[in-house]
Order: structure tokens, then sequence, then C-alpha cells
């Protein structure tokens, strides 16, 4: 989590949403990726959709299986389905997604309507960190608003 924490903390240099994912497989680190949406202009650049997209890459495959994502922030349902389209083994995120108790990403991954699922486990370690981190942003991107 805090090779995702670094990542993150790259997303927030960049005046970006500070979200960091690492994608780890047989204990080593195969990609990592930070938001990028404003820099690139495209909605699909969040931490994990990147961090798979590279991780596929390595492994020359859409298939990742064996590996393992480390996330920041609970995902978006978009990459809730694109892990699970990835076959990953395991997510691990350090924070809840506030504007959502619904448990949506779990839902999205356990879904009898996939032939895959993905474990999913919050750990809690670093959530103040991260929710700072977060919650600073949010607050400084107000205030020049």
């Amino acid at each position: 989590m805090k090779e995702a924490m670094k990542q993150a903390n790259k997303a927030l240099e960049k005046d970006e949403v500070p979200i960091g994912a690492v994608i780890v497989k047989d204990g080593k680190i195969i990609s990592r990726g930070c938001n990028c949406r404003e820099k690139s202009q495209n909605a699909l650049k969040h931490a994990e959709v990147i961090a798979i997209d590279k991780a596929c890459k390595k492994l020359k495959s859409w298939r990742l299986d064996g590996c393992q994502i480390y996330v920041t922030l609970e995902p978006c349902p978009m990459c809730a389905g694109a892990i699970a389209n990835a076959r990953i083994e395991k997510l691990t995120y350090g924070c809840k997604e506030t504007s959502s108790n619904e448990n949506l990403c779990e839902k999205i991954l356990q879904s009898n309507r996939l032939n895959h699922h993905t474990k999913v486990i919050f750990d809690q370690t670093y959530q103040k960190e991260i929710s700072q981190i977060l919650s600073t942003f949010f607050q400084e991107k107000r205030k020049k608003n």
C-alpha cells in the first residue's frame, strides 16, 4: 500500500486527484499507475486502469492471473469492472469511497454474473493518511473555485 500511496502523491504533484495503484505478481511490483485524467483529458485514465494496462503489456496477456492490485481508494464501478475483466485475483484498498456506502465495488467483483471473482480486502492501516491527502486536495480545489 505504501507504493500505491507514492503513486497517489505523484498524482497530487500533477494536480490530479491523488489516487494510486500498483499491481503485484509473485511478490514483485509489475506495474504502477496514478490518476492523470486532467493532463490527458481522458476519462479512462484512472490509476487502476493505467496500472492494468501496463501489467497487461508487461505480461503480454489481458489475463492477470495470480496478480494482486493495491489501490489507495475503493475503486469506482469502471475500475472494478476492469479489475474483474483482467482476472485479478485480489484487490486491496486503503480508504473507503465516502460518497458511496453501498459497497458497490465489492458487489461488482463478487457478482454471480461474472465467471471470475476477485477477493476484496479493505486494509485500514493507512486509511487516515490516505483520507487526509484526498480531503486536503478537494478542500484546496474548492478554495480555488
